[in-house]
């Protein structure tokens, strides 16, 4: 009997034909009550960014982006899996902040499907990284652990400034920020499709950032697909 990664009350575990003869290896990480919490993004959405929204077209900030002399070009477009409600906040700040690594196995179906749904395998994955001494706080890196998730090639080209937490600043301070990446071998990445991960697209200012730095070190391209869209 397995426990519900969030609540930690017991999950019941439905017996089928399927599951007498072992074609179901995976066993589900969350109850029923807990999984109706989290809302998937459907519908309409931006493009661009993934934002729900009543219509098709790009969304206010994402035809700024565009407009950008230096950012405009640098992203193909970002997908995200769900929608940023209060109990997903609860949900990433354990994760993030109270070192819940394991609530990364919560994400691994739905991550997949839209994955494999917008994205082909010759893209090589490259996680948001965090700064050495946010790493040590921490102990993982969540964009990381999201990475892993997905099966794919992983790089790990960018390395990343120690500053404040981007949680801690307003979203004009975010758009305001310099970039804080930077790379030191790109020998890797000329030539190739990069899928930027992270955890959360409030903004967009990080996952820029970080495009434009691969762009500038010969990356063909870069889209971006993340966990949630803030």
């Amino acid at each position: 009997m397995n426990n519900c990664l969030i609540c930690h009350a017991e999950l019941e575990k439905a017996v089928s034909w399927r599951s007498v003869f072992f074609l179901d290896e995976q066993e589900t990480a969350c109850c029923s009550d807990c999984s109706s919490k989290f809302s998937l993004i459907e519908g309409a959405v931006c493009p661009m960014c993934d934002r729900p929204q009543s219509d098709a077209n790009p969304c206010y900030d994402c035809e700024r982006w565009q407009a950008d002399p230096v950012f405009g070009s640098v992203l193909e477009g970002n997908r995200s899996v769900y929608q940023y409600n209060e109990f997903m906040k609860e949900v990433i700040a354990r994760y993030k902040y109270r070192g819940d690594a394991q609530l990364a196995d919560l994400f691994s179906e739905p991550l997949r499907n839209i994955f494999s749904k917008h994205f082909s395998k010759d893209y090589l994955l490259v996680p948001i990284p965090l700064s050495k001494e946010r790493l040590y706080e921490r102990g993982f890196n969540q964009a990381l652990l999201i990475a892993d998730l997905l099966n794919a090639p992983i790089h790990e080209p960018l390395m990343r400034i120690h500053l404040e937490k981007q949680s801690k600043k307003t979203r004009t301070e975010r758009l305001q920020t310099e970039n804080v990446f930077f790379i030191d071998d790109a020998t890797a990445i000329h030539g190739k499709k990069l899928l930027l991960i992270d955890d959360i697209y409030t903004t967009g200012t990080t996952i820029r950032h970080a495009a434009k730095l691969l762009i500038v070190h010969g990356a063909e391209s870069v889209s971006s697909l993340t966990l949630v869209r803030g």
